[in-house]
């Protein structure tokens, strides 16, 4: 899975708490950022294309999505947070507010007035790509590919759960808009490839397929020592 955080919005620029208000599209370098995933996956065999429905995700992946002629599946569970009233507000004055520090320290206790808390947030996220991953999965095989285009803090809460970390340490990962995470789903556990990756050609995530003629089964088991790169194993 391949998590992609949309580009830089105009509300990213101008330093406010976009959430879920409307309308709230790329900027000029949001949208080259948008234009550059189709070179950066060129080399990726992309089965699926899940979205959060809000505009600037939309635009994210319109170039891939035209230039693999693929449809964009749009999931309501990949939503930004709803910040309720902090919606629309300047973040240098959201950081006087006292729910400031427990949004930082503590954010599984963070409920945000007339909005949800970051706990549901993350139990609807992580549902949402297991289920999006056992489908693909089962349409595709094991090998296959597919990118879940979402906000900020929901990738940063679905490394947290497949890191094994609580969610209160989510605040230790930084993801910028226009980057890559990577996620590889297994029986037991999963594993994390990429964090927050702004670089260039992504055809090194691609597991090679079986060489036999038979469906091929990811190993669950790590790489005890660390991984020694190479490419010759699922």
């Amino acid at each position: 899975m391949i998590l992609l955080r949309h580009g830089r919005s105009s509300a990213n620029s101008s330093g406010v708490l976009a959430g879920r208000a409307p309308k709230v599209g790329l900027d000029e370098t949001g949208r080259a950022q948008a234009e550059a995933l189709v070179q950066r996956l060129a080399g990726v065999p992309v089965a699926a294309v899940v979205s959060s429905p809000l505009l600037r995700c939309r635009q994210t992946v319109a170039p891939l999505l035209a230039d693999r002629g693929l449809s964009r599946i749009t999931d309501s569970r990949l939503s930004e947070v709803d910040y309720g009233e902090w919606t629309g507000r300047e973040l240098k004055s959201l950081a006087k507010e006292p729910l400031w520090k427990v949004v930082q320290l503590h954010p599984s206790a963070a409920v945000f007035p007339g909005g949800e808390g970051l706990a549901a947030m993350q139990a609807r996220a992580v549902s949402a790509v297991r289920d999006h991953d056992a489908r693909i999965t089962g349409e595709h095989g094991e090998h296959a590919v597919w990118v879940a285009c979402t906000h900020g803090d929901v990738i940063k809460a679905v490394l947290a759960d497949a890191l094994g970390q609580h969610l209160d340490a989510f605040q230790r990962i930084v993801i910028d808009p226009g980057s890559v995470s990577v996620v590889r789903y297994t029986e037991t556990r999963p594993f994390v490839l990429r964090v927050n990756d702004n670089g260039g050609d992504l055809a090194g995530i691609v597991p090679p397929k079986p060489k036999r003629r038979r469906r091929g089964t990811l190993s669950s088991d790590a790489d005890v020592g660390g991984t020694t790169g190479r490419k010759d194993r699922p």
